[in-house]
């Protein structure tokens, strides 16, 4: 889990101020500016509270996953060691993506609060030919997420799970299936276990398909996230679903698409083969 935050945070920054933002116009562009008015620590901001809870949510993650197919194994066949059907994965990926929106959603509301405080940002009911930075909202990880429980509550630190579960659930089903599969089939007959490299290359397909995937949901969570620093303007899931097509039209859904496929290649290759090598490691 913190392989796959320290290799893909500063793309990740780049994906919701393109989804969340304004005036970034297409990934380059939203680069540079990042970079030209945040320096090179502005494509880590947020990072610090990923990168200390990412342990436990991948380890929810990854165990519920796998011991739901044993569970399913062991039911269907006998034996919890038996390889898994197409529906066995399929129902192991739904519980996992339910589970994670649990511990993920608190988590990635600080994040994107974070990454999205220090943009420039018009004030509301006046109109501006050009942004105008505001101060910063957050001292930091704690402190935004005291805040955002102090004046919104539970509800508030959980803003955007229903987002967050539409995004997860078809997410990861797109994640551990292609990756069981493509390991399969990329690992050379006769092999017991894949190698290093077929799990590299394995978990970076998987992480490129599921973030394909996963974006048309991933705008809406990333807005209703965002929403709030400044301004409120979504009610809920299909407001903020009305709102975009009606404000900026279908393509909007596929705002960050590029970058989440070019970030999810690397961050889940990074994030399967130190999970597969740990696993390895800790047996023996």
């Amino acid at each position: 889990g913190v392989a796959s935050v320290v290799v893909g945070h500063p793309l990740d920054t780049v994906k919701t101020r393109l989804q969340a933002g304004q005036g970034y116009g297409n990934t380059l562009k939203c680069v540079l500016t990042v970079y030209r008015n945040e320096s090179l620590a502005g494509f880590f901001k947020g990072m610090s509270f990923p990168l200390a809870s990412i342990g436990v949510y991948s380890s929810v993650v990854f165990g519920v996953f796998s011991n739901t197919q044993r569970l399913l194994s062991q039911l269907r066949h006998g034996d919890p060691c038996a390889a898994p059907s197409l529906a066995d994965m399929a129902l192991a990926s739904v519980v996992a993506g339910v589970i994670s929106v649990g511990i993920g959603t608190p988590v990635e509301l600080v994040k994107i609060r974070l990454q999205m405080q220090t943009q420039p940002s018009t004030k509301a009911n006046i109109k501006l030919n050009s942004p105008v930075p505001r101060s910063p909202v957050y001292r930091g990880s704690i402190h935004c997420f005291r805040t955002i429980l102090q004046k919104e509550g539970i509800a508030g630190v959980y803003r955007g799970n229903v987002a967050m579960l539409l995004r997860d659930v078809p997410g990861y089903c797109a994640f551990f299936i292609p990756y069981t599969w493509f390991c399969d089939w990329i690992t050379p007959e006769g092999n017991i276990s894949p190698n290093a490299f077929s799990i590299w290359m394995a978990g970076g397909v998987a992480g490129a398909v599921s973030w394909a995937v996963s974006t048309p949901m991933d705008v809406v969570k990333s807005r209703l996230q965002a929403d709030g620093v400044y301004l409120n303007r979504y009610k809920g899931v299909l407001d903020c679903m009305l709102q975009s097509y009606k404000n900026e039209g279908l393509k909007v859904f596929l705002r960050g698409l590029l970058v989440n496929t070019v970030r999810g290649f690397p961050s889940s290759a990074a994030m399967f083969l130190v999970y597969e090598l740990s696993l390895k490691a800790m047996k023996k």
